[in-house]
């Protein structure tokens, strides 16, 4: 009897052991894992983030666009021209007086500078801002005046340029310290009353003899390298006799920028309009010959061209949208095969980073 009690206390263990063994308790048999949660994670290029950082980076995303406003501001390019480069600035209730000091050297614009840009406004210059009566008053402090005298008419373009791209001004007026300025602190470049775009932006005179028989418009070609081209506003001056406006910018944009100018123009030099300009209630309709393809297929007008045609255009008072039209007709598409059925307005912000 003692000998089966014992066979069936040895069973007893056997079991327990097989039982155990299997459950993975004792060393040796193989623990069973259980696997985590598996983390979701998503591609973006060459970085693969998880689901909580994507999220995140949606929200950072999110949140910059919301506390962010685009706003253009005219800097100087490595060739000495003035060029609007839109940038998202912090939401303000100073709009105006913020641009000018993203226009300072040293300045908050240090980090998000365009390669080959550069702020117009001395070092440690502090300015403030009224507006009243779609008039800008900046008054500058002192440090305004430490730039060198090649540099004088820039900064006076930048800074008119610049605050007039707000719709609550069309004229700037100059203080330094309090006083009216009726000339510029180091090369004495007169100031008469107030600057308004009617003064002009890189303003290009190779070809004129007699300037007090001509007027001013301003184009818009194309600068920079390729993969990173932007539009330049050039103020040309042209015949005071052509009293059409609009086929003198055309005759502009189709005769292009002078040769040294490291500028282009898509414009092809046979393009010619073959009706006047029509206007009526802001849209101006012009209709080109078949040369407005360019190298381009039939019926199709580059991005390029319609963008530096529309930004010389509604640069002229009353004109806010350019309907094109090719031999009478308006069935026209971009590159992309986006139809052109409707006039093109001018786009909010110029030189934005996506040509």
């Amino acid at each position: 009897m003692f000998k089966n009690k014992k066979a069936t206390l040895v069973s007893a263990i056997l079991s327990l052991v097989l039982i155990l063994s299997g459950c993975g308790l004792l060393g040796g048999g193989k623990k069973q894992e259980i696997d985590p949660p598996k983390e979701e994670t998503y591609s973006d290029g060459d970085q693969t983030t998880t689901a909580e950082q994507a999220e995140t980076k949606k929200d950072k995303a999110s949140e910059e666009q919301v506390s962010s406003i685009p706003t253009e501001l005219y800097l100087l390019d490595k060739n000495g021209y003035i060029v609007p480069q839109t940038l998202n600035l912090p939401k303000t209730n100073s709009v105006a007086k913020q641009a000018l000091e993203y226009l300072v050297q040293n300045g908050p614009i240090t980090e998000m500078l365009p390669n080959g840009f550069k702020a117009v406004l001395p070092v440690d210059t502090k300015l403030s801002v009224s507006i009243k009566d779609k008039t800008a008053t900046v008054d500058f402090s002192k440090e305004f005046s430490n730039y060198k005298p090649e540099e004088e008419m820039k900064i006076l373009q930048a800074v008119t340029w610049t605050l007039t791209q707000f719709d609550s001004v069309e004229k700037v007026k100059l203080q330094m310290n309090g006083h009216e300025l009726t000339k510029m602190p180091v090369n004495g470049t007169p100031i008469e009353g107030t600057l308004s775009r009617k003064n002009g932006i890189n303003i290009d005179t190779a070809d004129v003899v007699d300037i007090t028989n001509t007027k001013a418009i301003t184009v818009y070609y194309i600068g920079g390298e390729e993969g990173s081209n932007y539009y330049v506003p050039i103020t040309k001056r042209v015949s005071s006799e052509e009293n059409n406006n609009i086929k003198a910018t055309v005759a502009e944009l189709v005769s292009g920028p002078v040769h040294s100018s490291h500028l282009l123009t898509e414009f092809l030099p046979d393009v010619k309009l073959l009706d006047d300009p029509k206007i009526d209630n802001g849209v101006v309709t012009l209709n080109f010959n078949e040369a407005i393809y360019g190298g381009l297929k039939e019926n199709m007008i580059s991005k390029q061209l319609l963008d530096s045609l529309v930004l010389s255009l509604t640069e002229q008072s009353g004109i806010k949208e350019v309907a094109v039209k090719v031999n009478g007709k308006s069935e026209l598409v971009n590159e992309k095969g986006d139809k052109l059925s409707e006039p093109v307005t001018r786009p909010e912000n110029v030189n934005t980073g996506s040509f």
